[in-house]
Parts: structure tokens; C-alpha cells; sequence
């Protein structure tokens, strides 16, 4: 599994850390080269996924792997939680959504705070809804993870998760490869200072146990209906279950 692919091949620092650090060095452009490298298709993948929670019309949500919480942002806007608690392993990160929720005057309804998936700090059965976007796929343990967001979610609750995925048909697949593996470090290089940590990104989303495999995953931990709905060709997926 992808535990062994790290942002920084360091020899003493844990796959966790090396995240975390890696998410406060982009911390600042994180949101430009997003929006950019995507074309800005990254803002339509999220609504799509937020979506899929309308029909149990959540109240008190976790998004896990938060960052700077576009995903919690979008979340708000079409679901109208009363809560919605954004953790994440960089403080970096959540220095720049702390900035948003202050400017957008949300307080009251969004907050961060440090924690991460494989050991959050809530009693179990606590949350209608769990998000992630962007984020599985840096878990230091991808089943203890998915296991400890099963915890705190109600029964009857939904996790929905937003995570690149691998085409598989020609020529998108060739493209895609070709864009992740040359043009992307190319661009973390120009805005970002850390070329290595765009360079990750492709051997991250390589290694990622996409499709059927993730859904046999979550069926193991417990989650019920699972689900795989491919976006853009295959070039990301959204995945949900029901506990």
C-alpha cells in the first residue's frame, strides 16, 4: 500500500511528519497551483462531492484532512450544516483556513484544529457526515484511517471522500501520466520553492489503492452501499459508504 511512498525519503522522519512538513512549506500557494493546475475543474469535482451528502442533509460534519477548507467552504454553501470541525496534521495549512473563516465570517459555524485520521479526538458515533478531499491517499495508515473516521461517525452517517484516481483509457491515460510526471513539479517548482513535494504527488496518487480496491477496503472496515463515481475520464473519483 502506499504507506512507503513519502513526500521527502527521509530515513528518521515518519511518512506523517514528512506530510505534515510538506504541507507547511506549500501552505502559502497551495490554493493558486490547485485551482491552477486543474484548470480550476478542482472547484467542480468538490461541489459534485458535497452533493452527494444532500439527501441525509447533515448538521454536524468532520472534514478530515482539511487544509485550508475549500471543501468545508463548500460544504456550507450547499448543505447549511449547524457545525462543521476541519482537522489537519499541518499547522501551516490551517493557519491559511483560520484566515478564510475569519474573512468570510464563519466562526460560528466552521473551526480547525490540529488532529489526523488515524487517531481523532472525538467519541465515537458523533458526526452525520465525514468528508475528505485530497487526502486518503497521504494517510501514514490507510485502513487504521478509514477505521478511526468509521468510529466517530453516527450510524446512519456518510463518509464521502474526493481523491485522485488513475485513467485508464487511451489517450487520457498517456496525457494524464505525461502532465502528472513532467508538467506538475514543473509548475511546484516555479510557485512553490518545493519542486519535491509536486513530485510526490504523482508517485502518491501511483501508489494509491484506487477503485475496486479502495471500495473492497472500505467494505472491510464496514461501511455498507460503497460507492466509486468517476470524474473528468477517471482522472479523480468520489467514494462514499454508509455506516
Amino acid at each position: 500500500m502506499n504507506e512507503n511512498i513519502t513526500p521527502y525519503q527521509s530515513q528518521t522522519a515518519t511518512k506523517k511528519e514528512q506530510v505534515a512538513s510538506m504541507f507547511n512549506n506549500i501552505s502559502g500557494t497551495y490554493d493558486f497551483l490547485n485551482h491552477f493546475m486543474s484548470l480550476g475543474i478542482d472547484i467542480l469535482w468538490r461541489k459534485k462531492a458535497i452533493r452527494e451528502l444532500r439527501s441525509i442533509r447533515p448538521r454536524v460534519m468532520l472534514d478530515v484532512a482539511t487544509g485550508t477548507g475549500d471543501f468545508a467552504f463548500e460544504a456550507i454553501k450547499i448543505l447549511q450544516p449547524e457545525k462543521i470541525i476541519g482537522v489537519d496534521i499541518s499547522e501551516g495549512m490551517l493557519d491559511v483556513a483560520r484566515k478564510k473563516i475569519q474573512e468570510r465570517n464563519l466562526q460560528h459555524v466552521f473551526s480547525v484544529q490540529p488532529g489526523d485520521s488515524e487517531g481523532l479526538q472525538f467519541n465515537d458515533d458523533h458526526f452525520d457526515a465525514i468528508t475528505v478531499a485530497f487526502g486518503v491517499r497521504n494517510y501514514e495508515n490507510l485502513e487504521k484511517g478509514l477505521a478511526d473516521m468509521y468510529r466517530v461517525l453516527k450510524p446512519g452517517g456518510k463518509m464521502v471522500i474526493l481523491e485522485f484516481s488513475k485513467p485508464r483509457a487511451f489517450p487520457v491515460k498517456q496525457g494524464y501520466n505525461f502532465y502528472f510526471k513532467y508538467i506538475t513539479p514543473l509548475f511546484g517548482k516555479l510557485f512553490s520553492k518545493d519542486q519535491r513535494a509536486y513530485e510526490y504527488l504523482p508517485e502518491s496518487v501511483a501508489a494509491f489503492p484506487d477503485g475496486d480496491d479502495f471500495l473492497r477496503l472500505m467494505d472491510k472496515i464496514g461501511f455498507k452501499e460503497t460507492r466509486d463515481i468517476r470524474l473528468t475520464f477517471g482522472i479523480s473519483a468520489i467514494y462514499t459508504g454508509i455506516k
